[in-house]
């Protein structure tokens, strides 16, 4: 089956000074699932799981998420923040004349999807996060410690400064997409890249070309060139400006993170996820009295395009479960 043509969707109450338009795919009939995408990402990483959800009964929904894609992508850095993004996803439930659904999130998208049950419980039924575990925002200070200091060391506090990672991403798009959208490796296969002159590199987006390319294509490279025609026509200022409001997002809602959740709630983690390791999502057990975790072996970041059909197998068995 192939994934769903996208239709804008133009939101009846957008959150901030702008109209909101979200690209969004859909399937399906039956109990709402909204997939959350994060960065460099689109909908289009969803392809792979919208026919399982809806061939189980269910009603998949994947926008592209604001600055990404075919959405809207308002000016100011501020436009960016967890507020704004979390109320696009309740004005696409109005929208759609949704009361509740349940929301799947991954990367940036996770920390989105866990946001939803702290700052609109009404509008949950549940919240599965896959690499990205239920936590507080992390500081930019505390990502910029794991470098020494050193900001073009350390991808996140590179982003910071408005206009500097764009300058270098926006002319580079294939050979950074062509680098970050792989098959995981064993972290040890890894390790040697992540050091140069002797100390941590965590910015694989400054200097792509000079970074390896390790694993396999997650897609076709018809696949491949989906993404890079996106980012080609929007550039990477979008999905960055997320990064842009995290300190921000600690700031102005601490209860994420901290606040104890007693909603159905999925966590898959991967084994060779180098950033978000399985061992972060720990911290959850205490905080969601009704979780079930999972690890998904030998799968890197990108699990719900490495490994579908175990992605699949747990997100069905969860939606049933809980439903």
């Amino acid at each position: 089956m192939t994934f769903p043509a996208p239709s804008p969707i133009r939101l009846p109450n957008p959150s901030g000074k702008h109209p909101i338009t979200l690209s969004t795919h859909q399937l399906g009939s039956g109990p709402p699932v909204v997939f959350c995408h994060g960065f460099p990402d689109l909908a289009f990483g969803w392809r792979n799981q919208f026919a399982a959800i809806a061939e189980a009964g269910f009603h998949a929904i994947a926008p592209d998420q604001r600055g990404y894609g075919g959405s809207s992508a308002p000016p100011a850095i501020e436009d960016y923040g967890i507020g704004e993004l979390t109320g696009d996803l309740v004005g696409l439930l109005d929208a759609l004349e949704i009361e509740r659904a349940f929301f799947v999130g991954h990367d940036w998208g996770g920390f989105v999807a866990w946001a939803m049950p702290v700052l609109h419980p009404e509008r949950v039924l549940g919240v599965a996060g896959l690499c990205t575990p239920y936590v507080p925002f992390p500081r930019v200070d505390r990502h910029l410690s794991r470098v020494g200091g050193e900001i073009e060391r350390q991808y996140v506090a590179w982003f910071q400064a408005a206009g500097v990672a764009e300058a270098e991403m926006n002319p580079r798009v294939r050979p950074i997409l062509e680098r970050i959208l792989r098959t995981g490796v064993p972290l040890e296969q890894l390790l040697p890249y992540a050091l140069r002159d002797g100390k941590l590199d965590m910015n694989p987006f400054l200097n792509a070309p000079q970074w390896p390319i390790l694993g396999k294509p997650l897609g076709s490279p018809a696949d491949l060139d989906h993404y890079c025609a996106a980012y080609e026509r929007s550039g990477f200022t979008g999905g960055i400006n997320w990064y842009r409001n995290i300190d921000r997002n600690a700031d102005a809602y601490p209860d994420i993170g901290t606040q104890k959740l007693d909603l159905p709630c999925l966590m898959l983690t991967a084994e060779w996820d180098p950033g978000l390791r399985p061992e972060f999502a720990e911290v959850m057990r205490p905080m969601c009295a009704n979780l079930e975790l999972h690890l998904v072996e030998k799968v890197g970041h990108w699990m719900q395009q490495e490994a579908p059909e175990t992605v699949n197998r747990h997100l069905v068995a969860w939606l049933n479960r809980v439903s």
